[in-house]
């Protein structure tokens, strides 16, 4: 009798012990498989570990992700790598997965000193010639350049007709946009 309660026993912790690695397991999903090139993850700042140089951003969806920044990654809006990012701020985290590890290739800081926000409507996405226009809430229409990254990895699912925000610098003159996303028009 004892060693089929005990048997019944081992049997139950080893199921919780699964099933809480499966949870925790599910705290982070996994790369999209054949994905090639960037992602990008837009989100809030939860903490950083600037001499581990880790970065957890938490997603819109609920997930928090852990990014690690190389001397590589460029951070926009902010001195260095993680230098001047900290809990509570926008970013949209430009990334790559390898073995396992999301590695960020670029930072962008949104508001306070980094990229810029324009909400509106598409009128042509050109990505050969890097460009984009939309049509703002006040009729008017923006040309944005688009960097290399925005133009092949970001938006795959834009096209005329959607509303998207864009994040953008000011440069030389010009608007240059870093990333932009289908949003719900309301």
């Amino acid at each position: 009798m004892h060693r089929t309660s005990r048997s019944s026993l081992a049997v139950l912790a080893g199921s919780i012990v699964l099933w809480s690695a499966a949870a925790r397991a599910a705290q982070s999903p996994p790369a999209i498989p054949g994905t090639t090139g960037t992602i990008a993850l837009d989100g809030t700042v939860e903490k950083t570990y600037e001499g581990a140089n880790k970065i957890i951003v938490a997603a819109e969806d609920g997930f928090e992700h852990l990014f690690h920044a190389g001397k590589q990654t460029e951070v926009h809006g902010a001195e260095s790598a993680l230098n001047g990012v900290a809990a509570g701020m926008h970013v949209v985290v430009h990334y790559t997965v390898e073995g396992g590890e999301n590695t960020a290739v670029e930072v962008d800081r949104i508001g306070g000193g980094g990229l810029r926000e324009m909400r509106g409507v598409v009128t042509s996405v050109d990505r050969d010639a890097k460009r984009m226009s939309i049509r703002l809430a006040d009729g008017t229409t923006e040309t944005l350049q688009l960097t290399d990254r925005a133009a092949k990895d970001v938006g795959a699912d834009v096209d005329a007709a959607a509303t998207v925000v864009v994040y953008y610098a000011d440069g030389d003159g010009r608007k240059v946009a870093h990333y932009f996303a289908k949003i719900h028009a309301g």
